[in-house]
């Protein structure tokens, strides 16, 4: 690797303008400057607001009444409840779906109602609600139906279920088309004339509002009894597992619910839960959004990606001890196999990317497709492109009679927005600005491709193709002290819209390494200096820096600052993001 202003992987480096409040901020909070800086960039400036997120509260959560269709649903589920009618719940096979049902599931039969649920297979029937579903669910005797993370939509088949004397309630929170399924009513954060103060609620959060606003209405009152009051509180773990798996903004309530979802997880008392957490190795740990994108969601999903996610819900909806550690497991064996999969269509899907040119400089986004691909990863396939050619991807798996495509976006680029422009080519498709989905007939593949390629090409800038690092400050290592890296990670839980804070520290000395460490040897560990204060720094995916850092004394590296705990010691430790040198 050759030496001279390097950078991991050609990324643009973006460094936030310093704020001059940054002292005056870092007084009123009692808090380094540092920490000012990064909340300035997150857009609280304000004393308040930025202590209140730095220290969330659940008061801080909006009245479910101010939710779109929340009050009139929740009055109708009461009233099936009190007449004995037979309730389904329909929910998405995702992280998102199964704990929006696992909530509304656990709420209706704790007031004694006649509830089952509802989940689609996604490779047999594939996202949403589908014809084919409503019509057994009729035959079995369906008298309500709830859905969870998906309907808004489901035009057609929500126009059919009440054609045949069903009663439909949608809960989604995705993209709302043109026009509207004739339910009886739709739960949902953005609707068109709704004043719902936050958009980016996810399916899972739709979910606890409805299950909040029904805990009101069968106790009579806006203060709900002590069991469900205990009830709602425990929910917050299900509607985090979902808010953070969906990739929503972890901001307002969103980081409410992930913050008392998270603590919560830790000694909750589910079975279910207890049960995901031992089979993750996960009991009695101090869980953050990691731990959710990357260990639990992924075995959440691995029901419905590799086989049928039924199974999840029943472990989140009063399965047994032994029965739930039995799914458990299981979930663990497929996310095992899942892994395998993914790896083995990523590395086809880069070979026939970079054999055609697909990539080439003038097609600002990536579409591909092959018979043999398994239609419940592809979703992931998709995102992984996206990390390594940095535009748009959909990932389509062919079928005979009908195919199926996942695709995901990068900042600034609307992926629901581009698929409405394609239409045409299309059997059908759903989602939001970030994440998609598609059907198709294979025919169409081709000419689908190529037209929504065009978009993109026409609506991505070149800013927009060069990936960004974006830096939230210039620092001293000694800037970085326990007590500031502590604050820093009040503002955990990291996600969209609060990305784990980056630092720029210049001019490093290499006091020892770097070298290559764990199985692997891909990762590195180096010892930094700077002014007689030292900090070890850890790189995944940055072995080959063991062999380009020789014989470099000073580099500038940018990483995100953490607390390492070791043989109950915990120290700084700079988990490294990239890094430069002339």
């Amino acid at each position: 690797m050759a030496r001279g202003n390097w950078s991991l992987n050609s990324l643009r480096w973006e460094v936030a303008a310093p704020f001059d409040g940054c002292e005056a901020l870092g007084r009123s909070l009692r808090v380094h400057p540092l920490v000012a800086q990064i909340l300035h960039n997150r857009g609280l400036d304000d004393p308040v607001a930025a202590g209140e997120f730095l220290d969330p509260k659940l008061t801080d959560l909006h009245d479910p009444e101010l939710l779109s269709g929340a009050v009139h649903a929740a009055e109708l589920i009461a009233k099936a409840v009190s007449a004995g009618r037979k309730i389904v719940i329909y929910g998405d096979y995702d992280v998102d779906g199964i704990t929006g049902t696992a909530i509304l599931h656990a709420i209706l039969r704790m007031v004694g109602a006649n509830v089952d649920y509802y989940v689609p297979h996604r490779l047999e029937e594939g996202y949403g609600l589908n014809s084919e579903a409503v019509d057994k669910l009729i035959s079995d005797g369906a008298e309500l139906m709830v859905t969870v993370d998906c309907g808004v939509s489901a035009v057609q088949p929500v126009a059919r279920a009440i054609g045949a004397g069903l009663e439909v309630i949608i809960t989604d929170h995705h993209s709302v088309g043109d026009e509207l399924p004739p339910a009886a009513v739709i739960v949902h954060p953005s609707l068109p004339g709704g004043e719902y103060p936050n958009a980016d609620l996810a399916g899972a959060g739709v979910a606890f509002k409805l299950a909040w606003q029904v805990a009101r209405t069968i106790c009579g009152s806006n203060r709900v009894d002590d069991e469900m009051r205990q009830f709602l509180l425990d929910a917050t773990c299900f509607a985090a597992l979902g808010t953070i798996a969906d990739v929503v903004p972890l901001l307002g309530e969103n980081r409410v619910l992930a913050t008392y979802g998270l603590s919560g997880l830790k000694g909750s008392e589910h079975i279910g839960l207890r049960a995901l957490l031992e089979s993750a190795g996960l009991t009695g740990e101090k869980l953050d959004a990691y731990h959710v994108g990357f260990v639990l969601g992924p075995r959440l999903n691995a029901a419905g990606r590799m086989g049928h996610a039924r199974l999840a819900i029943e472990m989140l909806t009063g399965a047994s001890a032994e029965r739930s550690r039995e799914i458990a497991q299981y979930l663990d064996e497929q996310n095992t196999e899942r892994r395998k999969v993914q790896d083995e269509i990523t590395a086809q899907a880069v070979e026939m990317i970079e054999s055609k040119g697909l990539h080439s400089s003038d097609r600002r986004a990536i579409v591909v497709g092959n018979e043999k691909w398994h239609g419940g990863v592809i979703g992931i396939v998709a995102s992984r492109l996206v990390g390594l050619y940095g535009r748009p991807a959909i990932v389509v798996s062919l079928g005979d009679d009908v195919s199926r495509g996942s695709g995901r976006s990068i900042d600034g680029f609307d992926m629901h927005t581009a698929l409405t422009s394609c239409a045409e080519h299309l059997e059908g498709f759903g989602g939001h600005a970030m994440a998609a989905g598609v059907t198709l007939d294979r025919n169409k593949f081709a000419v689908f491709a190529e037209a929504f390629v065009h978009y993109a090409s026409s609506h991505i800038s070149d800013e927009q193709m060069t990936p960004v690092l974006k830096i939230d400050a210039t620092a001293e290592l000694a800037d970085l002290s326990y007590d500031t890296v502590h604050n820093l990670l009040k503002m955990a839980p990291f996600g969209r819209g609060n990305a784990a804070p980056i630092v720029l520290v210049k001019g490093c000395r290499v006091l020892t390494g770097p070298k290559r460490i764990g199985r692997s040897g891909t990762t590195i560990s180096i010892t930094l200096g700077q002014d007689g204060a030292s900090m070890r720094g850890v790189g995944f995916g940055m072995g080959d820096l063991a062999e380009a850092l020789v014989g470099v004394n000073s580099v500038d590296v940018a990483f995100e600052p953490q607390l390492n705990t070791f043989r109950g010691s915990t120290t700084v430790q700079a988990m490294l993001r990239d890094v430069r040198w002339e």
